[in-house]
């Protein structure tokens, strides 16, 4: 089994091709390719075509094509899933395609055909956490993600607050301020996630913010890389 290199991939206005486009797994990749903005052709009999592609393939969301594989079909594409797998001469004739094209290709399920394989994601706001087994076990993965984002876990209560951290990050750039993740994180205590949650966020922010010029690096230029060893942390 191969050691995946972790990544997330920009997709906007960029050619995804999905075959397959039943209500289950073809529905779900190209729902999900449409929603980070790829451009999506989707190859599909009339009869394996769910209501909700047909709709919008109806509404000129995506390209449909009325039929599976023929080779030539990846021309253009930057991406590719293969959601229906049915066929595995189909798979391996993508895949072969895939290669020689030098695409990036899914194929669900078929691990040694991919050349990447499709994680379990948790979204929110805008934080994308991706839990992956390196293919052995998308059940595991499914799991861990419902763990997650169970109320049990507290992880994910940082993402709540990330468009205030966001706007936080964007304050002390542009007042040049340059501060190491290490003097950030000091200031990302339980008990700031909790007022942040709790209480009016413009405040939050503003305690966030001079608590990082608190402690900001005296000695790097602005945006430059820090060398953390300026100024003292505080002490409890």
């Amino acid at each position: 089994m191969p050691r995946y290199y972790g990544m997330y991939l920009d997709v906007k206005d960029r050619l995804g091709i999905v075959f397959g486009g039943d209500a289950h797994e073809g529905e779900r990749k190209v729902n999900y390719l449409l929603e980070c903005g790829a451009n999506v052709k989707l190859f599909s009999p009339d009869n394996e075509i769910s209501p909700g592609l047909r709709s919008k393939a109806d509404a000129s969301e995506i390209e449909w094509i009325d039929r599976k594989y023929q080779p030539g079909d990846l021309a253009g594409a930057w991406i590719v899933i293969v959601a229906d797998t049915s066929s595995m001469d189909t798979n391996e004739a993508i895949s072969k395609e895939a290669t020689e094209r030098n695409i990036l290709l899914n194929v669900m399920d078929v691990t040694p055909l991919c050349t990447w394989i499709a994680p379990a994601l948790i979204h929110r706001n805008d934080v994308t956490l991706a839990v992956s087994t390196a293919g052995s076990s998308p059940a595991l993965a499914r799991r861990l993600r419902e763990e997650i984002t169970s109320d049990s876990c507290q992880c994910m209560r940082w993402a709540n607050v990330g468009p205030i951290l966001t706007e936080a990050r964007k304050t002390v750039r542009s007042q040049n301020i340059v501060c190491c993740p290490e003097k950030w994180q000091w200031f990302m205590t339980p008990e700031w996630l909790d007022k942040a949650e709790k209480s009016d966020s413009e405040k939050a922010k503003s305690e966030l913010i001079e608590g990082i010029k608190s402690v900001a690096c005296k000695s790097c230029a602005p945006f430059g890389s820090c060398q953390r060893i300026e100024t003292p942390l505080p002490t409890h």
